[in-house]
This record gives structure tokens, sequence and C-alpha cells, in this order.
């Protein structure tokens, strides 16, 4: 992976911040096959000034993926919060399978979490993690269940959601058939009447 470094003048800061988010907008839109130029425009920048920031477009590519995943980390940590562990992890599981049936490069970055940077793919396991083994003390997610068949699971998800397009209602009922892969099942026998 071609490392770049953080710019460190504001002006330099807010040019490289305004690069990922076009660069975000356009490749969701056009793919990663975007032009550079498009990029650049998008941001309000000359050519040169994406190229100072991005040597390449694989440095440009991975850089919006690396930020994809750090506002995952992010929101799986926010989530990792709430007092209902169960319903936390659960809305945070739907939010961002919407959110990438509607743009598939959430499903896109998701998929390529191995392949990330070191430091940002630890970032969303350790935060995904701490979401999943709290719903799991809580009772709500089984404990055979790790954080990678939860990422497999979402990513296979956003597709399935993708796939069905328009119809949320349909989207939302697939959703729940995953989720409810996921959740504690009382033991056999449990709760029937003696």
């Amino acid at each position: 992976m071609v490392a770049v470094a953080e710019p460190k003048r504001a002006d330099a800061r807010r040019n490289r911040a305004r690069l990922l988010a076009a660069a975000e907008i356009v490749l969701a839109e056009r793919g990663t096959g975007a032009p550079t130029e498009q990029i650049a425009k998008a941001a309000k920048v000359g050519i040169g000034t994406l190229f100072r920031h991005f040597p390449t477009k694989e440095s440009l590519l991975k850089a919006v993926l690396a930020e994809r995943m750090r506002r995952f980390a992010e929101a799986a940590g926010e989530h990792a919060e709430a007092e209902d562990p169960g319903s936390a992890f659960f809305a945070f599981l739907a939010q961002w399978v919407e959110m990438a049936a509607v743009k598939n490069a959430y499903a896109d970055a998701l998929a390529e979490v191995p392949r990330v940077d070191r430091e940002v793919r630890e970032g969303v396991l350790h935060s995904l993690g701490i979401l999943l083994t709290r719903a799991q003390e809580a009772g709500a997610v089984r404990h055979d269940v790790g954080v990678r068949e939860v990422i497999a699971l979402m990513v296979g998800t956003s597709r399935a959601a993708e796939h069905l397009g328009e119809d949320a209602a349909l989207r939302r009922r697939t959703v729940e058939i995953v989720f409810d892969g996921l959740r504690t099942r009382p033991a056999p026998g449990a709760g029937a009447s003696r």
C-alpha cells in the first residue's frame, strides 16, 4: 500500500478532506473507473492538488476506503455504548445494510476489510467486536458468532438488499430473516409447561 502522510497545513488538510468527500460521491455514482479529473473538479481543486495528496489513483481509492472504514468503526463504537446492547447491535447492522443497499460502495468497503491498512482493519474489528460482545453478553446474539461472520453476513445482506431494489418491505423482511439467524434461541424444552 502507498502511504501518504497527512498534510500539516490547514488549507492542505481542507483540500484533502474535500478530495476524499468528492471522491466518495463520484466513485459511488460512476464506479472506480471515474476519471481523476472529475474528482478534482467535484472537489473544486486542480488535478495537481489531487496528485499532490494522492500520487496514484490507487492511493486515492485506498484513502476513500480507509475513510469509510473509519466511519464504520466510529459508528459501531457509538452503538456499543447504548443502554440496550442487543437493540443497538441490530439497529447498527440494519442501518449499514440499508445504506449499502442504496450506495453499494459501503458493501464494497466492508468486503475489503481483510485488505485494508492494518490500523484501519483493527479499528473496525475492535469496534464491531465490542458491539457484538455486548450484545452477546446481554443474551441478544448467539455466542458462536464472531466478528468476521457478522461482516460476511452484512456484505451478503447488503448485496441482497441492493438486488431487491425499491421493494422496501421485502428488504426489511430479508434483513429480519438474517437477523433471526443471529439471535439467541431458547434451549430446547425451555419455557415448556410441565
